[in-house]
């Protein structure tokens, strides 16, 4: 009588343990040096968000990019609609929170449980961060508010890890499609601008335009994704660099044989290979992995003729 509800019971529990599974193994398959670096990163992303969000948007009705400019627009529209007013922070987690769920779906668990952890942090921190106003002149806070939040930004870029929003739409149609859609962020950006002049006067919107320009400005001068680096490897053991690069960062290898160091006259193999900085940090931790000996050279701004494929974790 009871062996259908049991069934049902004993799946749901394996579906359960499955999913828990898949968190785990996630987490354990990350080192603990990038572990920490990328947490580092999240914290910090936390501290300027929430920065420039209390001490500069909020006051001067300046209005950022992406998620976190679709939280602000969220709260502002609250307070006309429902009469009271729902915070920033947990307007900009209900957004991120199905976009997290998609994430873990569609694009991966590694990039999913960091990107939780960055939404986490700048959501508890615009929480706990008091208002401040330094200026009412909202020209002077949408430039520093768009320093401060370009620094976050940028600094983020630079550990690989993702603030969620536009990015994990942007991801999501790149893996399924293969193109690039840029016009997300554009899409959003232009209907928070036309949010921002209806609540509060067109002028307030050429503002969020200026804390925009200068907030990807920034992120740019701290961080430029595609520019592209290559490296020079000399190795008495190519094969397990080889399959580094193949397995790891999923780029080409180009092996001269029988290179000749002029000290000892040792035979060794010359690798060179292309990547973008944004790799770079995850090429010297893998290089150390599989040859701790080898010598790498590393030439930057290089520029490319043929193809050369961008790639997202």
């Amino acid at each position: 009588m009871n062996k259908a509800p049991l069934h049902k019971y004993v799946k749901y529990i394996e579906k359960k343990s499955a999913k828990k599974m898949g968190v785990l193994q996630a987490a354990r398959s990350i080192s603990r040096e990038k572990y920490t670096e990328k947490v580092s990163a999240s914290l910090l992303y936390g501290l300027l968000s929430s920065i420039a969000v209390n001490f500069f948007f909020q006051p001067g009705h300046v209005y950022s990019s992406g998620a976190t400019g679709l939280a602000q627009v969220l709260s502002a529209l609250s307070v006309r609609t429902l009469g009271f007013e729902i915070p920033v922070s947990l307007t900009f987690y209900a957004i991120n929170i199905p976009l997290l769920i998609l994430a873990w779906y569609k694009i991966g668990h590694k990039f999913t449980i960091f990107t939780f952890i960055t939404v986490t942090m700048s959501s508890l921190f615009i929480q706990v961060m008091p208002h401040v106003t330094l200026t009412e002149d909202p020209l002077i806070n949408a430039i520093f508010g768009g320093l401060v939040m370009g620094a976050g930004i940028g600094f983020g870029l630079k550990s690989r890890i993702s603030s969620g929003g536009t990015d994990i739409v942007s991801l999501t149609i790149r893996k399924k499609t293969g193109r690039d859609v840029g016009n997300i962020s554009l899409i959003v950006n232009g209907i928070i601008m036309i949010f921002a002049g209806i609540l509060f006067g067109w002028k307030y919107a050429l503002y969020s335009m200026v804390t925009i320009f200068i907030s990807s400005r920034v992120t740019d001068a701290i961080f430029t994704k595609q520019k592209k680096m290559q490296a020079m490897i000399v190795t008495s053991n190519p094969d397990p660099v080889i399959r580094m690069i193949h397995k790891k960062l999923h780029r080409g290898v180009t092996m001269i044989n029988d290179a000749e160091g002029t000290y000892n006259h040792e035979k060794k193999a010359v690798l060179l290979a292309i990547i973008t900085r944004e790799e770079y940090t995850d090429f010297k931790y893998y290089m150390r992995k599989a040859d701790p000996k080898a010598f790498v050279s590393i030439a930057e701004n290089v520029h490319i003729l043929g193809r050369f494929v961008d790639l997202d974790d």
